[in-house]
């Protein structure tokens, strides 16, 4: 009996757990269908993630202003911590279009995004290659292919105010370099 009822106990809260935060409205006529509306919060996370995903295909097809169509003119970019942040939206996107513009072929695969509160993460596999001189460093024109988390943080209007990124800009660079250099 004793078993029964903590089994009964933890249904009862699973099920109010599952039921929280999602309210049921019933619509105008008396057909007695019930809409539920979304969590707010899921639905801006939803938002959050599409936004973060189409700024990274627009990178992928070398449109910084795409890409940048929904940060705030106050963003922030943090790149990797190793470097000093770039702030102004319209800083990012010279840096940003400096960069496109040094490197062919560059492209996200198998990329997915992570919503939590006002963060998403956007991970997977980049590659590309150096086309030109970067930075003052000879181009070995050398391809490269780095893992990468990007982390977007969004404000209440869906809009993008930070970004950092987990790849390694070091690592990159030194395929510029060549094997051993």
């Amino acid at each position: 009996m004793k078993k029964l009822f903590t089994s009964f106990c933890c249904s009862v809260l699973v099920l109010a757990a599952c039921n929280t935060g999602v309210k049921t409205e019933t619509s105008g006529t008396d057909t007695g269908t019930a809409v539920v509306a979304n969590n707010s919060e899921e639905s801006k996370e939803e938002r959050n993630k599409q936004t973060a995903m189409e700024s990274v295909r627009a990178i992928t097809n070398k449109n910084a202003d795409e890409a940048l169509k929904n940060a705030t003119a106050d963003a922030v970019d943090y790149f990797d911590g190793s470097g000093p942040a770039t702030k102004g939206l319209d800083s990012i996107k010279a840096g940003m279009k400096m960069w496109l513009s040094n490197v062919d072929n560059y492209k996200g695969d198998n990329l997915e995004a992570v919503a939590d509160g006002n963060k998403v993460m956007v991970y997977g596999d980049w590659s590309g290659s150096f086309k030109n001189d970067f930075m003052g460093m000879k181009s070995a024109g050398k391809s490269f292919k780095v893992k990468d988390v990007d982390i977007f943080t969004f404000n209440d209007n869906g809009k993008i105010t930070e970004h950092r990124s987990v790849q390694s800009m070091a690592g990159m660079i030194a395929t510029m370099k060549g094997p051993g250099k």
